[in-house]
């Protein structure tokens, strides 16, 4: 069965951390780019950030140099560590396959102190 699993959300304080993480299974993953989204309440679904297979990544301006991508293509997972995070980065996290777009069903990111 094709899935996408996140895991990894909670509540954090402004300047914390966090590790999403995205269990794929059911497709040749390391083939394929995967990308992470967010939804704040009351917004549209933003692009995050990507990673190719071979492990290229690009990032949204907004969390340049606080966010990073990576991949375990033994493993199927996919993860963004988030790192001093704000009250905007606050939202439900999704993992995204697009070449089957492909969804998860999100984790939640509240930043608040």
């Amino acid at each position: 069965q094709v899935n996408l699993v996140e895991s990894g959300g909670g509540l954090v304080e402004p300047g914390g951390s966090l590790r999403l993480s995205c269990q794929a299974s059911g497709f040749s993953f390391s083939a394929f780019d995967m990308m992470w989204y967010r939804q704040a309440p009351g917004k549209e679904r933003e692009l995050v950030a990507s990673i190719s297979g071979p492990g290229g990544t690009t990032y949204t301006p907004s969390v340049k140099g606080r966010f990073t991508v990576s991949r375990d293509n033994a493993r199927r997972m996919v993860y963004l560590d988030l790192q001093n995070l704000k009250p905007d980065d606050t939202g439900v996290y999704f993992c995204h396959w697009p070449t089957a777009k492909l969804w998860g069903r999100g984790t939640q990111v509240t930043v608040s102190s």
